[in-house]
């Protein structure tokens, strides 16, 4: 970055390092809080979010997805195994691989009610877009992509994926 840079700019960058530790910090805050109302971890929880997005998957899949080493996947597919929220089968095309997926009825059954819990901050959310035109969507679409794959390589690097 060239170190001749307006005072605004400088003040803008400071402001916007600021504006995303607050952002992630209420994102860890808010999982933190919804995976204790359903007897989660925060890393389960949001296991449990990448199985539902993605489908089933590998171990070392979940592991590219989260960044997460392959040991610490290895254990918390344990530990919602013995939840019954998910279960390792055999893929069906290939037996030598081994799935991941969710149980849904044991999901349902947990997050009976989680609609509510939810239903204020995704309302929030749709007045928040709303405010924005398609073209300002899309901006910040972008920037939203690439921080998270920033912060992808970020924690694998932490974790020597």
């Amino acid at each position: 970055m060239s170190r001749d840079i307006s005072e605004h700019r400088k003040k803008l960058l400071d402001e916007l390092v600021l504006a995303g530790r607050e952002s992630s910090n209420a994102a860890v805050m808010f999982h933190t809080a919804m995976g204790a109302l359903l007897g989660l971890t925060m890393t389960e929880e949001k296991t449990l979010d990448l199985l539902q997005r993605r489908g089933p998957l590998t171990a070392g899949e979940l592991a590219q997805h989260s960044g997460l080493a392959p040991a610490t996947i290895s254990g918390l597919i344990d530990r919602l195994q013995d939840k019954w929220l998910v279960r390792r089968v055999r893929d069906a095309r290939d037996r030598r691989r081994v799935i991941v997926e969710i149980n849904e009825a044991q999901l349902q059954e947990r997050i009976a009610g989680a609609g509510q819990m939810f239903g204020p901050f995704i309302a929030a959310m749709d007045e928040l877009y709303a405010r924005y035109s398609d073209e300002e969507l899309e901006l910040i679409l972008g920037y939203v992509t690439r921080a998270t794959a920033i912060q992808r390589e970020a924690t694998a690097g932490l974790t020597g994926e």
